[in-house]
């Protein structure tokens, strides 16, 4: 397994994927080779989890089996970078870092925030994380323009980007975001890009909590500033609200003085919000309406959780080490946030919180994800189990 001259080992003992044993590791080089070894998998019904740098792993539900790890960690490289349209493509093993390097050389980058360090395309698009500059450059799903992958039974399909044609009368790429590889395996992406901004300036101010900063989040937002991103970083007896704005230098400069007398900062300094996510404990994902987020945020505060995130695109970050706090947090916030037009998923956890709860949460639209899902992969092979509903 497989025939073609690809990189194969037999798992390790410590290799797993979210405590489920690893049959195999296979590390192709080239589509093709993730072709054949579908093909491969399809004929001994092996269930195959694909991985990258493997670091978001972990997140979703642990599958059902898996029987192939495939590693694209070989399959790294920018195939194409047409600087004067603001277009990239590159393999999906390749890390993030490394792209927004090599665009960079043409003052240009993609609009993404590396919020887990270490992150490859592939996991990018397979998990749909964007990040605080989500607020002005748009999501993942908003900037991926192309897409090459490999469906379970090893037929390559591409979409977007230079090939218009969509298979079968899906979107493929807005499929693919986010569906943590259980629909089929994401080989290449085609991204469109932005210039770097002349300058760019961040204002941050200390409030004793999300509570106390609705106001300011709801002036900033409603204001001519035009944030890059808004962003909040809170615990227990502890608020920080940060606004980035970018452009031109005199606009920078006039803008940021706006943001620093909007929310009562002292002067703007030349830095960005960060944002980094919990490698430990539990991590949970909320979604609400933007007038809601700093309610949703102060609520998880109140639990006992640390809240990073977006208040300027409703999208937070809640952690705790406490695996109590974390069941405890799940049932009392998921209802908040669809209450507020919103959603909550268990990111990642110890197996003992993913165990007592219902990692995904319920979803509208189950029944035709089921369909979509079995359009891809009719055997359930691709990382069976790890997404929504069992998916």
């Amino acid at each position: 397994m497989p025939s073609s001259p690809v990189r194969t080992q037999a798992a390790e003992a410590a290799e797993h994927v979210d405590g489920v044993p690893v049959g195999e590791v296979v590390r192709p080089q080239s589509t093709a080779e993730v072709a054949d070894i579908m093909k491969d998998a399809a004929v001994q019904r092996l269930s195959v989890v694909v991985r990258g740098a493997g670091t978001k792993l972990p997140w979703g539900a642990p599958p059902r089996s898996a029987d192939l790890l495939l590693d694209l960690g070989g399959m790294s490289g920018v195939l194409e970078h047409e600087a004067g349209d603001l277009i990239v493509s590159a393999q999906a093993g390749t890390p993030l870092a490394e792209l927004q390097r090599i665009v960079g050389r043409t003052d240009q980058r993609l609009g993404v925030d590396e919020v887990v360090p270490g992150t490859t395309l592939g996991g990018l698009v397979a998990t749909n994380v964007s990040g605080p500059r989500r607020v002005a450059l748009g999501t993942v799903r908003d900037l991926l323009i192309g897409v090459t992958v490999v469906r379970a039974d090893g037929v390559v399909a591409r979409a977007g980007g230079k090939v218009v044609k969509n298979v079968a009368g899906y979107d493929l790429g807005k499929l693919m975001v986010g569906s943590y590889g259980t629909l089929a395996v994401i080989t290449e992406a085609t991204f469109r890009l932005h210039p770097v901004p002349e300058a760019s300036a961040s204002t941050q101010v200390e409030c004793g909590s999300p509570a106390e900063a609705t106001d300011l989040v709801a002036a900033v937002m409603s204001s001519q500033i035009v944030p890059a991103a808004v962003e909040i970083d809170a615990e227990r007896g502890r608020c920080t609200v940060s606004v980035l704005v970018e452009g031109t230098r005199a606009g920078v400069e006039q803008r940021s003085a706006a943001a620093a007398g909007l929310i009562g900062a002292p002067a703007a300094r030349a830095s960005a919000p960060g944002i980094g996510l919990a490698r430990d404990g539990s991590l949970l994902k909320i979604t609400t309406q933007i007038s809601s987020a700093t309610e949703i945020a102060q609520a998880a505060v109140q639990l006992g959780l640390h809240v990073r995130g977006s208040v300027g695109a409703g999208v937070l970050y809640a952690s705790t080490d406490d695996p109590e706090t974390a069941v405890t947090a799940v049932s009392r916030l998921r209802p908040l946030a669809a209450a507020r037009g919103g959603a909550l998923v268990l990111v990642d956890a110890p197996a003992e919180v993913k165990s007592a709860v219902d990692v995904w949460g319920p979803v509208a639209a189950l029944d035709l994800m089921r369909r979509v899902k079995h359009e891809f992969d009719p055997e359930s092979r691709l990382a069976p189990g790890r997404f929504v509903g069992g998916i």
